[in-house]
């Protein structure tokens, strides 16, 4: 059995109107759906778009937003059915690194105390002196001096901010860990540094990972799968490096082939897929595939039928009615895939009138 299972899991925020907001109007669809296993030792990369619910799928198993529907089993606990009460002694198993370090530190207090929050919540410690060795031994497996303890996390870079962040996790001896966009406010470098960290980490402690990312190069290095979703469903999940050397959704097509490739050569000769208009809105989702709208192949059946994440057999699980004829070439695009794709029209503005100076 997986250490973390999701069972259809749907959140839907309602959409309130009238003069006390009491009257509900329609509901956001920012997860709808989602089903996926996190095997213990594993890292799970979950990518797409802004706006697509990774965030929200990721604080919907913490249970940091409610869950409308489906199931989050965690060493074989439906943490959906668990009375609040029961869920904290959960918490402690399961942390979160957020993607913003500094707005995720309270900059009142210093780092001990940052660190030292959690552990008294959750009964880590015999006493003050106790939790203050466990801080120092962790402050230094994750590469800060032990002499931080009295510092602001103002006074901290952000590369420095993050492993912090990474520390106050690791204080409560989790087994999974959430990063939410773990790396996407830092230097390039710096990126490096954090995601060979979390690599170390894990491979010490054998902790799991569910890794939120749209940084497609960072997933593929630190992910053994990963899931790609598109407006709140999961269209495709497979195995890191199949993935990348054969992805089978047109969205996800799309996405790899906006990654850029070093060689000027093979960047000037490979193929573009351009996706036409924006992503809609998730308060008003398209029927039947919800990429249709977008698709270069989309053909009537997607504007009817939603497909079902389908396992096609080769570690690949693919929600796509025309999987085989796309990737056998047989079914020509409806629409241009290249730069003629994307058009914009920008309406010719009237010029201001011309006064003359007396």
């Amino acid at each position: 059995m997986s250490l973390l299972e999701l069972d259809g899991v749907k959140v839907h925020f309602p959409v309130k109107k009238g003069l006390l907001f009491d009257r509900t109007v329609g509901h956001v669809y920012a997860v709808d759906g989602v089903s996926l296993k996190v095997e213990a030792g594993q890292t799970y990369g979950l990518v797409g778009e802004s706006g697509c619910g990774k965030t929200t799928l990721g604080r919907a198993v913490l249970r940091l937003v409610d869950i409308t529907d489906g199931s989050v089993v965690f060493d074989g606990t439906d943490l959906a059915a668990l009375p609040e009460e029961q869920m904290r002694r959960f918490r402690r198993r399961l942390q979160m690194v957020f993607q913003d370090p500094l707005g995720s530190l309270n900059p009142r207090q210093n780092i001990e105390s940052i660190l030292t929050e959690g552990m008294l919540a959750h009964g880590i410690g015999d006493d003050q002196e106790d939790r203050r060795n466990r801080i120092k031994a962790i402050l230094e497996r994750v590469g800060l001096p032990s002499n931080a303890l009295s510092r602001y996390p103002h006074e901290f870079s952000g590369g420095q901010r993050q492993r912090i962040g990474i520390a106050r996790a690791l204080v409560l001896e989790p087994d999974v860990i959430i990063c939410d966009e773990p790396v996407s406010a830092l230097d390039v470098s710096i990126q490096a540094q954090v995601i060979n960290l979390l690599e170390e980490l894990q491979e010490q402690l054998g902790l799991t990972y569910l890794v939120i990312a749209h940084d497609l190069a960072v997933v593929r290095h630190i992910s053994d799968v990963i899931g790609v979703m598109y407006l709140g469903s999961l269209v495709e999940e497979a195995p890191s490096d199949a993935l990348y050397e054969s992805p089978k959704h047109p969205y996800t097509r799309a996405l790899m082939s906006a990654v850029p490739v070093p060689d000027p050569e093979v960047e000037d000769r490979r193929e573009r897929i351009l996706l036409h208009g924006d992503l809609p809105s998730p308060a008003a989702p398209p029927a039947g595939c919800r990429f249709h709208t977008r698709c270069p192949w989309a053909q009537p059946r997607c504007a009817q039928d939603r497909p079902e994440l389908t396992d096609t057999g080769d570690g690949h699980r693919v929600a796509c009615h025309f999987t085989a004829e796309i990737e056998a070439g047989t079914l020509a695009p409806t629409r241009p895939t290249g730069p003629e794709a994307v058009t914009a029209t920008i309406p010719e503005q009237p010029s201001a009138p011309v006064t003359k100076a007396p």
